[in-house]
């Protein structure tokens, strides 16, 4: 069982945690307000950023937890099914975006690595090019010299 007095930030904790955090925060605000809460409202309460909010709402909307309807302007979330909750893997802290980034550069790297053997290639023909051109060169000096005199 998580001590949440230990985690002093919500980006400390697992995604599971979050997500239970958040459904809280929707029945909480539900029941104090008489309505479903907006973002703005889960953000104020839990005093997180709007970014974070709003990426841990679309997680759990995509896994069919909550479900997020526009109101004019304003985003209103309800509860769907919080027991879908259960199926979030305990005790991963790393995000998807974290393991996304992590690929990226992965791939960035990679994507670098070719371009430098790439480059290297390139100047090895060039050189190679520029040898025969220079033999070639010579060969038709000598010619030119030897039928002259």
């Amino acid at each position: 069982m998580m001590n949440l007095a230990e985690n002093h930030s919500i980006t400390e904790m697992d995604f599971y945690h979050k997500a239970h955090l958040l459904v809280a925060a929707i029945r909480i605000l539900e029941f104090t307000h008489h309505h479903a809460p907006s973002i703005e409202e889960i953000v104020q309460l839990l005093s997180i950023s709007m970014e974070e909010a709003g990426l841990i709402t679309r997680k759990l909307a995509d896994m069919g937890i909550v479900e997020m309807i526009s109101a004019g302007s304003l985003m209103r979330l309800f509860i769907k099914d919080a027991v879908k909750i259960e199926e979030i893997p305990r005790g991963t802290t790393q995000s998807q975006i974290d393991r996304e980034l992590a690929n990226f550069r992965n791939t960035r790297k990679e994507f670098v690595e070719k371009i430098e053997s790439l480059q290297a290639s390139q100047s090895e023909k060039k050189k190679s090019l520029f040898a025969d051109l220079e033999k070639k060169l010579k060969m038709s000096i000598q010619k030119g010299e030897s039928e002259t005199g």
